[in-house]
């Protein structure tokens, strides 16, 4: 019997993260630069969490709520 061991990404590239949005890249990679999605330097790379992407998500979308309120 083969046993496949699916291994869960846990870092997503600016590039991957812009695709998620629905941003170009440069507003992503500008969004990364200014701290507003934090991201850790690998090397040459910037690396994302995914859970720092719901934190940007869920920020952004309280910002909106109070300003509606």
């Amino acid at each position: 019997m083969i046993t496949t061991t699916v291994i869960e990404r846990k870092w997503h590239t600016t590039a991957e993260v812009a695709v998620m949005l629905g941003f170009g890249l440069s507003k992503t990679k500008m969004l990364v630069l200014t701290g507003e999605i934090r991201s850790v330097k690998e090397g040459r790379s910037r690396r994302i969490l995914p859970r720092w992407v719901d934190e940007y998500v869920e920020r952004r979308a309280r910002e909106v709520e109070e300003l509606s309120a």
